[in-house]
Parts: C-alpha cells; structure tokens; sequence
C-alpha cells in the first residue's frame, strides 16, 4: 500500500505533495540563493565546486569581492540556529576548500574574499548573512 498518507513508504505528503529527497531540497535552496545573489548584482562563478578539503556552494563576485558563500535549506529556525548549522569544523571546510580555489584559479587572487552565509526557507532566501565569518576566528 505505497501512495497513502501515513505509509512510511509513500513519497507523498499528506496534502498529497511529493516529499523533496534532501538533495533535491538542498540544489532548490542553492538555485533560490544564486538568483538571489544574481539579482543583487552578484556573478556566479561557481556551483558546487569540489576539492579534497570539501565543497563550496556558491562562489560569486561583484566589483573586488569574492564571496564563498554555504547555503542552508532549512525549515525552521530562530537567530541562534544559523551558528548552530555552521559549526567550527565545517566553517574551517569552507576556508580550506576557498584556500584550494584560488591556488587553482589565480585569475581571483587579487579580489578580496569573503565568507557569507545565505539561509533558505521553502523556495525563498528567508537571510543572507554577508561576512558571516572570518578565516582566521
């Protein structure tokens, strides 16, 4: 009996909506964030850009800034919670990976780098968090 609400192993919600797998929920959160970015003037360089010390979500740039922005899909949360969903371990991932990114692409060495944030609820970016934090705490 797949399909019905209250099955475990049905892909519908109970208002009959298709639940999002995680990853599927994560790409719409970053697709809202990058429009987001662009309609601020923002130049998306890249997605999902992998490296051995991790993955950044989005890098953009906008005049001299480079912004290495983390995404997070979220369905609730108070002030307190965006620090909570960036922990010590993944903020030093995020530089790590940065460092990566411009010893491989030196045409961004001379712009000034920083790390925000952007918080997404449903399909919209609820905050963006500019300068979220620093590389060296």
């Amino acid at each position: 009996m797949t399909g019905f609400p209250g099955n475990p192993e049905s892909p519908r919600s109970p208002a009959g909506e298709r639940k999002l797998s995680r990853s599927e929920k994560g790409r719409r959160g970053e697709d809202a964030a990058a429009a987001f970015l662009e309609g601020g003037g923002w130049k998306i360089e890249e997605r999902n850009w992998r490296c051995p010390a991790g993955e950044l979500d989005i890098v953009a740039s906008r005049g001299e800034d480079l912004a290495f922005v983390e995404v997070k899909t979220v369905d609730a949360f108070g002030p307190e919670s965006a620090e909570r969903l960036l922990d010590a371990v993944k903020r030093r991932h995020i530089v790590e990976s940065s460092k990566y990114f411009l010893a491989r692409k030196r045409e961004y060495n001379r712009m000034r780098p920083r790390y925000d944030v952007i918080l997404v609820r449903g399909l919209a970016v609820d905050r963006h968090i500019p300068q979220a934090f620093l590389e060296h705490p």
